[in-house]
C-alpha cells in the first residue's frame, strides 16, 4: 500500500487515514496520515502524522466521532458522490458502509491531492495525500 520512503517526495499519493484514534492518545483528524501497509484483514500499520510515528491500528467504517483507541477509518466517495467509509481491502475492490448503514463492494481508485472530492462513475474514489 505504500513504502517507507516517508520524504517529501515519498509520501504524496498515498491513501490517506480520515481519523484515527491511537491507544492512549486522543482522536486525530486531516493530519496527512497515511496507511504504510497491511498486517492482517482489518489490521493495517499507518503512519501517524502528528508525531511522526507508525502503529497498528484496526480498520472500522464509521465515522471519525465513533472510532475508538486503537482503531482509524478510511473515506471513500462513491459514483453517485455518496460519502462511505471502507471496511475492507481486497485488490482493487472495497468493502464499504455508508452513513445510513448500507454496504456494497466498489472498484476504488485514488483521487488526486485536491481533488479527491470528485466523483467517478461506477467508482469508489479514496483520499490521498
Amino acid at each position: 500500500m505504500s513504502d517507507t520512503n516517508l520524504g517529501p517526495t515519498g509520501t504524496a499519493g498515498k491513501i490517506e487515514v480520515t481519523a484515527y484514534y491511537p491507544t492512549g492518545g486522543s482522536l486525530q483528524q486531516d493530519d496527512n496520515s497515511f496507511i504504510i501497509s497491511q498486517r492482517a484483514s482489518r489490521k493495517f500499520k499507518i503512519h501517524q502524522a502528528n508525531d511522526s510515528s507508525d502503529s497498528v491500528l484496526i480498520l472500522k467504517a464509521v465515522a471519525p466521532a465513533s472510532l475508538a483507541a486503537g482503531e482509524f477509518c478510511v473515506k471513500v466517495l462513491l459514483g453517485d458522490s455518496t460519502v462511505a467509509y471502507v471496511e475492507k481491502f481486497y485488490n482493487n475492490i472495497i468493502h464499504y458502509v455508508t452513513a445510513a448503514g448500507a454496504t456494497g463492494f466498489a472498484k476504488y481508485s485514488l483521487g488526486t491531492a485536491g481533488n479527491e472530492n470528485i466523483a467517478v462513475s461506477g467508482q469508489a474514489v479514496i483520499d490521498v495525500i
